[in-house]
């Protein structure tokens, strides 16, 4: 940790009261400010404190480092055109969330309350620690693991040194086992104004995520650790959330992201960020719809991962409309959840019905996923909450951690998670091992597969692409936009026809796709991966240069 950072880790410890909530409400603001060693008194106060934790949380974000979402310019981690950062908020952020966990649990725990009456609230600093390290595994892997609020800035573990990520990872490991322990089930967080906070189910499925990311991660980047026994906590916590029978998925995939998906009502919810009024006179608001017009959309690459109806790929299927003539041949005899993602050509949408190419959806194909019309007309005071672990995650890593661990995995458990999410959507076609193995199909690309499809723009890709070492393949690539039919459009093919693909898919001499007319977004002679510098960020230089040499860049950098 450098001293730009403990600046506000050390104000946090020496005055949280500044910080804290008197109210119950999650995103309440404070109404008196609190010296620190005359608070930490009661349930109300640790209550309070753990309200910060809340408005912490990320928000909304259309996530344009992998290959699904793309833009009107270039991704500068997508396309691996990155620069070294002086200061860096994804190094700097988490830690300073990290040093508020650190005081309550510091403070709190100190409080004159019994052990049950203060864990119940150092279980939520505790579970958003684990979060905010988790995150800091992901972008650096190894990270200097500062488990106390530091009194002093002379403090010589302000200047630690990177812990190894297994060490960290198994904190956080711990972490979440107390919060396990000591937070409510998600159906007995009873009143409306705690809903939102965490409970048993978001304690097991941060556990579960971390432990596939770091069993899979272990296991294709030849890290030497047990990836099994990550592996097996990602599937022993995700049994612990399906066996406790507190989630079921929603009936209505287009309506999960709407308002109708919202609360305890839906039983698909197992962590969420909550907008909307607070309690104190404010409302907590997003821009989500909004960013939606800003060229958001979806690339021809991921388009091509949606099955036909006869569970088969594009590459294998009898289906497959092959030219496609018209804009909407894309959706004919597809995975329902595609029409349910991007637009009908003429389907209302902002600012009028959607048309191939126009300004505000860029040359992808239109991101409609989530967007609502009446939101977007609040111009950016959208309430909607934000879904940050659903049950639909659960299924999917449950299945993909069973087949990494076990080799296998068998009709049962796939009925039970993956054919159960498609058919939520109405996708009736099923994977099974003698379906997958007549048609040549690998199980575990199947599994990887239902993942895109399913969360396309809810932040997953990226980290998934990481963890499997598949970027090298996937991001330094061309990257495909729309298919120009003139009868769609009224953009003209002579101010397109540079950009085009010729017959059988060609563009400037090589094959990047199986049909004329795709649009290129961007030239794989612009993008870029470095296998041995990009899987990991860079550390700020900052960072390095005032931790008198005990913080070592990572390699390529």
């Amino acid at each position: 940790m450098r001293k730009n950072i403990i600046k506000s880790i050390y104000v946090t410890g020496a005055f949280c009261g500044l910080m804290l909530f008197t109210g119950c409400e999650l995103d309440r603001l404070p109404e008196t400010t609190l010296a620190d060693n005359t608070f930490w008194q009661s349930e109300t106060d640790l209550r309070g404190a753990c309200n910060k934790l809340y408005v912490d949380l990320p928000g909304f974000d259309h996530d344009r480092r992998a290959d699904d979402i793309i833009g009107t310019s270039a991704n500068g981690t997508s396309s691996g055109n990155w620069s070294l950062p002086s200061t860096s908020g994804d190094w700097s952020n988490p830690y300073n969330k990290i040093g508020v966990c650190n005081n309550i649990i510091t403070k709190g725990g100190n409080a004159p309350l019994t052990d049950a009456q203060k864990n119940r609230w150092l279980a939520e600093a505790f579970f958003f620690r684990a979060f905010h390290f988790f995150d800091l595994v992901k972008k650096y892997g190894d990270v200097p693991l500062i488990l106390k609020a530091f009194d002093s800035t002379s403090d010589p573990d302000i200047m630690m040194a990177r812990t190894p990520r297994e060490e960290v990872i198994q904190q956080c490991y711990s972490d979440l086992r107390f919060a396990e322990e000591w937070l409510p089930e998600i159906d007995n967080v009873s009143s409306d104004a705690d809903w939102g906070r965490v409970s048993k189910s978001a304690a097991r499925a941060l556990m579960m995520r971390i432990g596939l990311y770091e069993g899979t991660f272990s296991r294709y980047h030849g890290l030497g650790s047990d990836s099994k026994a990550h592996l097996k906590i990602a599937v022993d916590a995700a049994e612990r959330i399906i066996n406790s029978g507190k989630h079921a998925l929603y009936p209505d995939y287009q309506k999960l992201f709407y308002f109708d998906g919202e609360g305890r009502q839906n039983k698909e919810n197992v962590f969420v960020k909550v907008y909307g009024p607070n309690g104190a006179g404010a409302t907590i608001s997003h821009g989500n719809s909004r960013q939606m017009e800003n060229g958001v959309s979806i690339t021809r690459q991921t388009i091509d991962q949606y099955l036909y109806t006869d569970g088969l790929p594009r590459e294998k299927s009898t289906l497959a409309m092959i030219p496609e003539t018209h804009y909407d041949d894309v959706f004919e005899n597809r995975d329902p959840r595609l029409a349910m993602t991007i637009y009908h050509k003429d389907e209302e949408a902002y600012k009028g019905g959607y048309t191939p190419f126009n300004n505000q959806h860029g040359n992808g194909y239109g991101l409609k996923k989530g967007f609502m019309l009446d939101e977007w007309t609040t111009n950016s005071r959208e309430t909607v909450d934000k879904m940050v672990i659903r049950y639909a995650e659960v299924l999917l890593s449950y299945a993909e951690a069973l087949y990494e661990l076990n080799g296998s995995i068998t009709d049962e458990k796939l009925d039970l998670t993956v054919n159960a999410v498609r058919a939520r959507s109405g996708f009736t076609a099923k994977l099974t091992n003698s379906f997958a193995q007549q048609n040549g199909l690998n199980i575990l690309d199947e599994i990887r597969r239902e993942r895109l499809v399913e969360f396309i723009d809810e932040g997953l890709r990226y980290n998934d692409i990481i963890r499997w070492k598949i970027a090298e393949k996937v991001l330094p690539v061309t990257m495909l936009g729309l298919k120009y039919n003139e009868d769609d459009t009224s953009a003209q093919r002579e101010d397109l026809q540079s950009r085009l693909t010729t017959e059988g898919g060609m563009y400037k001499g090589k094959k990047v796709c199986d049909q004329a007319d795709i649009y290129v977004i961007e030239e794989a002679d612009t993008r870029s991966f470095n296998p041995a510098r990009d899987y990991f960020y860079p550390i700020p230089t900052y960072e390095i240069a005032t931790s008198e040499g005990n913080v070592i860049q990572n390699p390529g950098w």
